[in-house]
C-alpha cells in the first residue's frame, strides 16, 4: 500500500467475451456464467452478488446499484439503445427535514438508521435480469450463496479495509457478532463464513426480489431500524422500485460517453469532459504539473455546478441541457488560468473514503454490461439486524436537512448519488464499458480513465494504472506514483497539495475493438480484482 502507481501491464485480450470486476472471485464467477450461456446480464448479477459476500465493506445487498446496458444489435454503425437502470433508494415515507430539526439533528450521521435509505440494488437485479437475462436469478445466485455457507479466503485489499474498519463494526452488537472474528476482523487468507447472509441470499433465489422487500427479511430489518428511532416501514420496502432511464450523454474526441441522468452524479463527468475539449491535453505530460492542473481546476468547477443544481429531478428541476452544453462548458472554462490557480467559489467537499464495487462484462454475443453497487462509506453504517446478517449502507448521508434546498431529504425522495456506471460509443456502437470507484472521486476517475486513452494512446490496462489526483476539501490529494518535482509545481501555482492516504477509487475497463474483433480488458492493481476473457 505504500505504492500506488504501476506500470503499464497487458490487457487481456479476448474473441468471445471478457469480465472484470474490483475481486478475482467475482471475476471468476462472470466468466463461469458466461461460460454456461449466460449473458453479460446475468454474469454481471452473478459477480456482484459473490462481491456481495467476499468483498462486504464495498459492497452489498443492503445498497444501491446503477446499470448501463447495451444489448445485442446496438454494435451496429447505425446505433442503438443503451439502457439505464436507477437502483437506488428512496428516503423512508415519515422521513423529513421537520423531523429531523425537531430532534436537533442538522446533519445525517453515517451511522444513523436516518441515513439507511431503502436500499435498492435488489430490486435493480430483478428488473435488469427479468428484461436482459437469460438464466434464472436463484441460479445466478447460487455461486454467492455457497461463498456465503462454505466460506471464502480474505484477499489482501480486503483484509486491509476490513481492519481499517473493525471499530465500525465493534459499535453494533449484530454486526461484530456477524462480521468478526473474537471482535476482531479476518486476516489476509483466513477463511470467512456468512451463514446468516446465505439464508437471506437463498431467500432473494427462491422468492425474487420479494425475498428482500417482504417477509422475515424486510420485517427483521424494519423492526430493527425503528427500535434505533428510524422511520421506516415494510410499505416503503415493499413498494421500493428501481427506475429505468435514458442515458444523458456528451461528445469528447469523437467519443460519446453515456451516463445515468440525476439523481446520479453522472453529469459530474460530462461537463468535466466539456471543460476541458477546449485545451490539448495530448500536448502535456500524462503525469505532469499541466494536466493535473487542468483536471483539478475542471473538477473544482463541475463539482461547484453538481452542488448547485443536481438532485432527484422528480422534485427539483435539474437544468441538464443547460449543463451539458458547450455555452456553459466555455463560461466555466473560462475562469481557468494556466499559471494559477483560480479561487473556485467554494471547495469540493467529502472523502474518497467511500466503498463501492464496479464490474464491466461483454459476452459472446454483444451484450455490453456496465455495473456498479455500492454501500456507500465503508460498511455503510456498519448497522445490520440480528438475523440477515445485512449491513445496511447509508446513502442518506448525501441527504442536506435544510428545508428549501434541493438536496433536501423528504418522504420517498433519492438523494444525490455518486456512484456512476459509464459506457463510451464510437460511431454509434458500443466502444468503452468502464467505471472508476471511490466515492466522490469517480468522475475525475473516469474522466483521466477515458482521457489517457484519447488523449495520451494508453491501453485500457495502462489508463487504469496511471497515478491519479484529486482536488478535494481545498486541497489536492496526490497518489504517490506523482513525482515530487509535479507536486512542487503545483504548489507554485497556488494549490495545497497532499499525498494521498490510500489509492484514489479502482476501476474496470472492456473496449470493444471492431475493427479487429477483439476485446481489451483490464483491472485496477489499487484492488484485488482481475479481467478475465475467454
Amino acid at each position: 500500500m505504500r505504492d500506488f502507481h504501476l506500470p503499464g501491464r497487458s490487457v487481456v485480450l479476448g474473441r468471445h467475451g471478457a469480465a472484470a470486476t474490483s475481486h478475482s472471485l467475482a471475476t471468476r464467477t462472470a466468466i463461469d456464467i458466461l461460460g454456461r450461456g449466460g449473458n453479460a446480464a446475468d454474469a454481471a448479477i452473478a459477480a456482484c452478488a459473490v462481491q456481495c459476500v467476499v468483498e462486504p465493506g464495498s459492497t452489498g445487498i443492503g445498497g444501491d446499484n446503477f446499470v448501463l446496458y447495451a444489448p445485442t444489435g446496438t454494435g451496429t454503425a447505425e446505433g442503438g439503445k443503451v439502457y439505464g437502470l436507477n437502483g437506488s433508494g428512496r428516503a423512508p415515507s415519515g422521513l423529513d427535514a421537520d423531523f429531523l430539526l425537531r430532534q436537533g439533528i442538522k446533519k445525517i450521521a453515517r451511522t444513523s438508521p436516518h441515513a439507511v435509505t431503502i436500499p435498492g440494488a435488489v430490486d435493480s437485479w430483478s428488473k435488469l435480469n427479468k428484461r436482459f437475462g437469460t438464466m434464472p436469478l436463484g441460479e445466478l445466485l447460487r455461486p454467492a450463496i455457497e461463498y456465503a455457507e462454505h466460506g471464502f479466503p480474505v484477499t489482501e485489499r480486503v483484509a486491509f479495509d476490513w481492519r481499517c474498519n473493525t471499530a465500525a463494526l465493534q459499535r453494533d452488537p449484530n454486526a461484530a457478532r456477524m462480521w468478526l472474528t473474537g471482535g476482531t476482523a479476518p486476516r489476509y487468507g483466513e477463511v470467512f463464513q456468512q451463514p446468516e447472509h446465505a439464508k437471506v441470499l437463498r431467500e432473494i433465489a427462491s422468492k425474487g426480489r420479494d425475498g428482500f422487500y417482504t417477509g422475515w427479511v424486510a420485517e427483521d430489518i424494519v423492526d430493527y431500524l425503528r427500535a434505533m428511532g428510524g422511520t421506516h416501514t415494510l410499505e416503503d420496502f415493499a413498494t421500493q422500485e428501481a427506475l429505468w432511464v435514458d442515458p444523458i450523454s456528451s461528445t469528447y474526441q469523437g467519443i460519446e460517453l453515456l451516463e445515468i441522468p440525476p439523481s446520479s452524479a453522472g453529469v459530474v463527468t460530462l461537463l468535466m469532459l466539456n471543460i476541458l475539449s477546449g485545451f490539448d491535453l495530448a500536448g502535456y505530460d500524462p503525469v505532469g504539473v499541466e494536466r493535473f492542473h487542468l483536471e483539478a481546476e475542471a473538477t473544482r468547477l463541475a463539482f461547484h455546478a453538481r452542488d448547485t443544481f443536481v438532485a432527484d429531478p422528480t422534485f427539483s428541476e435539474v437544468p441538464i441541457r443547460k449543463l451539458l452544453s458547450m455555452g456553459f462548458a466555455d463560461e466555466l472554462r473560462s475562469r481557468i488560468e494556466m499559471t494559477k490557480a483560480m479561487r473556485a467559489p467554494h471547495p469540493v467537499r467529502g472523502t474518497t473514503d467511500r466503498d463501492t464495487v464496479y464490474l464491466t462484462v461483454v459476452d459472446a454475443e454483444g451484450n455490453a454490461c456496465s455495473f456498479i453497487n455500492s454501500l456507500f462509506w465503508p460498511y455503510g453504517t456498519a448497522l445490520c439486524s440480528a438475523a440477515t446478517g445485512v449491513l445496511l449502507h447509508n446513502r442518506g448521508c448525501g441527504f442536506k436537512v435544510e428545508p428549501g434546498h434541493r438536496n433536501c431529504v423528504e418522504p420517498f425522495k433519492r438523494p444525490l448519488h455518486t456512484i456512476i456506471p459509464a459506457m463510451a460509443r464510437k460511431d454509434g456502437a458500443p466502444w468503452l464499458s468502464y467505471g472508476v470507484m471511490g466515492g466522490a472521486f469517480q468522475p475525475v476517475g473516469q474522466v483521466h480513465v477515458l482521457t489517457n486513452i484519447l488523449d495520451f494512446g494508453m491501453n485500457v490496462q495502462e489508463a487504469l494504472d496511471c497515478a491519479r489526483g484529486f482536488h478535494i476539501s481545498g486541497r489536492f490529494e496526490a497518489e504517490h506514483g506523482i513525482r515530487e518535482e509535479v507536486l512542487v509545481g503545483l504548489r507554485d501555482l497556488g494549490h495545497r497539495v497532499e499525498r494521498a492516504r490510500i489509492p484514489h477509487g479502482g476501476g474496470q475497463a472492456i473496449l470493444m475493438d471492431r475493427d479487429n474483433g477483439v476485446l481489451h480488458a483490464g483491472s485496477d492493481p489499487r484492488k484485488d480484482g482481475c479481467a478475465l476473457a475467454y
